[in-house]
């Protein structure tokens, strides 16, 4: 399984999604895009992205201001 790692510290919603959305369309069906951010309200948009597109939220994790999430492309 292929990451991609997508720093997104300091960046505000709703540019981290914007920028995921971008970044995701060059990931292979299968691929994983790992979304680093800061930004607190990443926790209510990047779910509800991943939903809407129909990718999979294969992990959330939280250490101190910093937030990743694991979203395996699935189409």
């Amino acid at each position: 399984m292929t990451e991609t790692v997508l720093d997104l510290r300091g960046i505000r919603c709703p540019q981290v999604v914007l920028d995921a959305k971008k970044k995701l369309r060059e990931v292979a069906v299968g691929g994983v895009l790992v979304l680093e951010c800061t930004d607190p309200l990443a926790v209510i948009d990047v779910p509800h992205f991943v939903r809407q597109t129909g990718n999979a939220l294969l992990a959330e994790e939280k250490s101190g201001d910093l937030l990743v999430f694991r979203i395996e492309k699935r189409r």
